[in-house]
């Protein structure tokens, strides 16, 4: 991301942004395009100087010259490609999980059944997470598994079906 952040720096400026539009044209070199710009050599050489090392201009030897062209690849890239971070940063979705987590459960135990409902659902499957996949458990064992967490276990059987964690058919439950 700094190296995002450089480079829009970078481009934050009116004397490189028009030697990026006279490099659009056409590959240059310092002196042309200091006569072009009406400014000192040195000018275009410190401002070149950084577009190069960002990558954002490449140069190479012509005979006397140092001829400058335009990394189109960079430009080649939608603004997106430019802002978004590249590191595989926390998912947002599961940072959000894990603050209602720490939020609602104190030492293993729910402390309060969130009334929004995301929040509700983000905890239900906290508890979830106790039950085996494709094991039928009575009413009494799913009591049991949810009284570990909290004291109203029949308000969490009854909402972990309403949101279809679980289903029951003749006292019997599952995981769906």
């Amino acid at each position: 991301m700094k190296e995002k952040l450089r480079l829009l720096k970078l481009l934050a400026d009116e004397t490189r942004l028009e030697i990026l539009n006279i490099l659009l044209r056409e590959d240059s070199y310092v002196e042309k395009i200091a006569c072009e710009l009406s400014l000192t050599p040195a000018t275009i050489c410190y401002h070149l100087k950084k577009l190069e090392s960002a990558g954002v201009v490449n140069c190479s030897r012509s005979q006397f010259y140092i001829i400058y062209s335009l990394n189109r690849e960079i430009f080649d890239k939608p603004l997106f490609e430019l802002i978004k971070k590249d590191s595989p940063a926390v998912d947002s979705e599961e940072k959000y999980k894990t603050e209602v987590l720490s939020h609602f459960f104190k030492f293993g135990k729910l402390t309060q059944i969130p009334t929004q409902r995301k929040k509700r659902e983000i905890v239900l499957a906290e508890i979830a997470k106790s039950f085996e996949t494709g094991r039928h458990y009575s009413e009494n064992e799913v009591n049991k598994i949810i009284h570990r967490f909290h004291d109203d276990h029949c308000t969490i059987r009854r909402e972990m079906i309403a949101c279809g964690i679980m289903a029951r058919e003749n006292e019997i439950y599952w995981l769906t």
